[in-house]
């Protein structure tokens, strides 16, 4: 009270730009994986549709993974591309609260994702003989769909309540995207609600999910080492590897930047971290369950084979 503010109407990115000779060789590093990303995905996405043995819930699950993750790295990267290109990049408040919902509802959406996958290898693992009574096609739409849905609740509400804050002074963001914590550190007055209102829900996508992944993991490591075989228990943890990759890839860097004290400035390490989970795991996903799963070389091989023989003369 009694402060004269400037309140902000746009911000200014700025990540990286303090570098000046970074800015190409970034921009050209970014712009090769964002193309792969779309690449690989994309790939991913028609080899499953195509390929009869991938008609399975597990595959089902990884298309949805796979179309999130080129939607998800299609909203960071092209602002992120503008940055280091222009040195700098002007975003009005309005583009930043959309930036910021479809950034918290695609990331919302992956983590919901995992944690479905983490129950369809618990119910495949721990109840065979029920899975396919488990996992009907009328199921994992139910779950896909909830996924969305809730995805959509918590960046509609976390970016309501964010954007009904006062944001005044510098309207420098030394980050890649307009993200809550670089946010919340321009707000001017009280915002003790909204914070309170955002961690809440905050909680009901990360902790929940990974709850879901440990628990399912837990019966699946017990299921394992009740098999009696070496090999056999091999044979019956290799399908579940890909999957816990890609989880550990993705929430080990997401609880570095959430779920912990942002009270300090961004250092170069965080905007490094933030670079992992927006623009390298959605990269890594379809290398992960490739290079892992035999099921998918296997339809890869085959795809190729049959290419090379409709060109040949």
């Amino acid at each position: 009270a009694g402060r004269n503010y400037t309140f902000v109407t746009e911000f200014f990115l700025t990540a990286f730009t303090e570098h000046p000779e970074w800015g190409l060789p970034l921009f050209l590093l970014f712009l090769s994986f964002y193309l792969a990303t779309l690449l690989g995905n994309t790939g991913m996405i028609i080899l499953i549709q195509k390929n009869r043995r991938l008609q399975t819930p597990m595959y089902f699950f990884l298309s949805h993974l796979s179309f999130v993750d080129i939607c998800y790295s299609s909203v960071i990267i092209p602002q992120m591309l503008a940055v280091l290109w222009e040195h700098g990049s002007t975003i009005s408040q309005v583009r930043c609260a959309v930036q910021f919902f479809l950034f918290t509802f695609f990331a919302s959406i992956d983590c919901y994702l995992l944690a479905i996958m983490a129950y369809d290898r618990y119910v495949a693992v721990c109840q065979p003989l029920l899975y396919v009574t488990i996992m009907t096609e009328k199921a994992r739409v139910g779950l896909v769909t909830g996924a969305y849905v809730a995805g959509f609740s918590s960046g509609f509400i976390r970016t309501v309540t964010a954007f009904t804050l006062s944001f005044c002074g510098n309207n420098e963001i030394n980050f890649i995207f307009c993200d809550l914590p670089p946010l919340l550190k321009l707000v001017c007055g009280d915002s003790y609600i909204q914070e309170v209102v955002i961690i809440v829900f905050a909680i009901f996508v990360m902790p929940a999910c990974i709850v879901v992944i440990s628990v399912s993991y837990l019966f699946i490591i017990v299921a394992i080492m009740q098999i009696r075989s070496a090999g056999g228990r091999a044979k019956t943890f290799s399908t579940c590897t890909s999957h816990l990759t890609a989880v550990a890839l993705f929430f080990g860097t997401l609880i570095f930047m959430y779920l912990r004290d942002n009270t300090d400035q961004f250092s170069e390490r965080d905007r490094v971290v933030s670079v992992f989970y927006t623009v390298v795991t959605p990269l890594l996903n379809p290398l992960i369950y490739s290079l892992r799963n035999k099921e998918v070389k296997e339809a890869i091989t085959k795809s190729l084979r049959r290419s090379k023989i409709s060109r040949a003369p």
